[in-house]
């Protein structure tokens, strides 16, 4: 035979393949391509993803309602500390006296009534000592400033 030994099949390199991971031969045996199974793992995640928005969307309403619940009783406490307070100025005798005379226009026995009307265009201002005083009504702002500017 020539020169030429025949080539013994161990001479050739073989070309290695590497073991297909499990899943992989799992999934091309039944039929799952890549494509397949990413659409199953989207798919996957889309419903994961809905199972927890509900609940969660749940969750955030709720808080905004104990918020608001929160801020309505506060409200309700201020409200029941006013009407508390106007409770002990009614159960006082000299309050009650005032608030007559003042709303009602009520005198005691032996006074005489008297009401002074002031012409239109002033205001009343009532202080604290009970001596009323008459002020001219405020002038618009831009007719104080052409006054102030024709005079000068």
């Amino acid at each position: 035979m020539g020169g030429a030994e025949p080539t013994r099949r161990s001479d050739v390199p073989q070309r290695t393949v590497a073991p297909r991971p499990l899943v992989a031969r799992i999934g091309y045996a039944v039929g799952i391509t890549t494509a397949r199974r990413a659409a199953l793992l989207g798919a996957l995640v889309c419903v994961l993803m809905l199972s927890v928005a509900v609940p969660l969307r749940n969750y955030v309403g709720q808080r905004a309602e104990l918020a608001a619940v929160y801020e309505q009783q506060q409200m309700l406490t201020d409200k029941i500390a006013e009407l508390e307070r106007r409770r002990s100025l009614l159960a006082d005798p000299q309050h009650i006296e005032t608030q007559a005379r003042e709303r009602l226009r009520y005198v005691l026995p032996g006074q005489a009534p008297y009401l002074v009307q002031l012409p239109p265009g002033t205001i009343a201002t009532g202080n604290t000592d009970g001596n009323d005083t008459v002020q001219a009504s405020p002038q618009l702002w831009y007719r104080q400033l052409w006054k102030s500017i024709n005079s000068g």
